[in-house]
């Protein structure tokens, strides 16, 4: 770990225990980014044309996700990693096989509700210990909300077009 200038004598939080955080975080999003990518190139049937773009809008966010909470483990004197040999054990999302196109917004929404429970206990555990990373998961919380709230229209849309083409 390096000494960096945000890590000063103030400092009372558990560095390592953030950093350990953070990298959880990292392979998390890097994971959620990966599945909405092969769902999006992945994606068949009647609603594949919204479905495909609200995904790889999700993943562009994921991304922009991983960039900041990178950036973070940096600032803290740490090193992100990008292994991606081990994403999937210290994810806390899985990656997932889903074929069908309300399988891949199923699992999406899955992840996505597991990601929000993980950051509000991150952002519980950090208070007023670490106010710039509890700020910075908070805001990467907001977005994993509404991408929640925008698979679950997506899940109703797409059973919908199902009844419709029976």
């Amino acid at each position: 770990m390096r000494a960096h200038g945000a890590v000063t004598p103030g400092y009372d939080a558990d560095i390592a225990v953030v950093l350990e955080l953070l990298d959880g975080a990292l392979a998390t999003e890097l994971i959620c980014m990966l599945r909405y990518r092969r769902h999006a190139f992945s994606a068949q049937g009647i609603m594949a044309g919204p479905v495909r773009k609200e995904f790889l809008q999700h993943a562009a966010e994921e991304q922009v996700h991983a960039d900041l909470i990178a950036t973070r483990i940096v600032q803290l004197g740490g090193t992100p990693n990008f292994d991606p040999g081990s994403l999937i054990d210290r994810a806390h999302a899985s990656f997932g096989n889903a074929q069908t196109l309300l399988g891949m917004v199923a699992e999406d929404l899955v992840a996505e509700r597991v990601a929000i429970d993980s950051y509000r206990q991150m952002i519980q555990y950090l208070k007023d210990h670490d106010s710039t990373t509890r700020r910075m998961l908070e805001e990467i919380l907001a977005k994993e909300e509404e991408h929640a709230e925008d698979l679950a229209s997506l899940m109703l849309g797409v059973r919908e077009s199902m009844g419709r083409a029976s």
